[in-house]
């Protein structure tokens, strides 16, 4: 399916429709009291996270998909975008809770991940280092996570590649907006899709799909699950943007800005995995990056 201007008011009556229906009933799942545990794995630049309780047992994310330079908006994605980059695994615990894994990117910049998995989150700490003697071209990079078999809408599911769209929900104007938003971009270089900028970076330095005109609230994008009794949430601290993608995914991209020569830059993320209570989630998050706050 194409988000394209002729169905864009279909999907959001759906989106309606759920919103008002289904998701207030749904019921209140406490990874806490159940005891249920996440556990991750990574190889072949695919982080899983596992969890018996899980809608799909299994959320991949393409970790990391991307580095990316500025000026991307209305740029060549593989021509002048993307910065390559190589990740190994350091360490992995054979108890399935904590990864580390270094990213080494072509213009010298390091990052080093540590990524830990609890009851009901994934935790993310980066620590990204430029030892070279000249500025990293890298400003931003990309978590791919693929939220189709959580959302019941992957490929056993359903052909509609975007019908996930229709459970995915960010922050606007301080309030929950289901997507797609009653205001929905359709032209870029690259399309379908939407990005989502925030007011602190140049909305010429983002993924080229589609540029929304609304600003969000909030680094917090996110999509519920099959059965609306456990909710998926991510976000970053710096982000870069939030992103709706092409791959059944969701993103929130992080912020590197250019490491200056010598420079060390800390990141730090979560992924939440929680019951469908989405003011409780939100109060978390806030807690959690009390930056994005106004």
């Amino acid at each position: 399916m194409n988000l394209s201007n002729c169905n864009v008011n279909r999907i959001v009556a759906i989106g309606i429709s759920i919103v008002c229906g289904s998701l207030a009933a749904a019921d209140n799942l406490d990874a806490e009291s159940t005891g249920r545990e996440l556990f991750i794995g990574w190889k072949q630049n695919y982080l899983s996270i596992y969890g018996e309780h899980l809608p799909g047992k299994t959320i991949e994310i393409h970790y990391l998909e991307a580095y990316c330079r500025a000026d991307s908006t209305a740029a060549d994605w593989t021509g002048h975008t993307v910065v390559p980059h190589h990740t190994e695994l350091v360490e992995a615990t054979a108890d399935r809770k904590k990864i580390r894994l270094r990213c080494r990117v072509s213009d010298g910049v390091v990052v080093d991940h540590r990524i830990t998995a609890g009851k009901d989150e994934v935790d993310f700490q980066l620590v990204a280092q430029n030892p070279t003697e000249k500025r990293s071209e890298v400003h931003w990079a990309q978590p791919c996570i693929r939220i189709g078999k959580f959302s019941g809408t992957g490929p056993g599911d359903t052909d509609d590649k975007y019908a996930y769209v229709q459970q995915s929900f960010l922050f606007i104007d301080g309030k929950r907006a289901m997507m797609p938003t009653p205001v929905w971009a359709t032209e870029a270089r690259y399309t379908p899709g939407q990005v989502w900028c925030p007011k602190q970076v140049p909305r010429t330095d983002v993924n080229p799909r589609p540029l929304n005109p609304q600003v969000p609230s909030n680094g917090l994008i996110g999509c519920y699950s099959a059965d609306r009794k456990m909710v998926f949430g991510v976000a970053f601290e710096p982000y870069q943007e939030l992103f709706q993608g092409v791959i059944r995914c969701l993103h929130s991209d992080f912020r590197l800005g250019g490491l200056q020569p010598g420079e060390t830059r800390k990141i730090r993320g979560k992924i939440y995995l929680v019951a469908t209570d989405v003011p409780r989630l939100l109060k978390r998050y806030e807690a959690d990056f009390p930056e994005h706050v106004e």
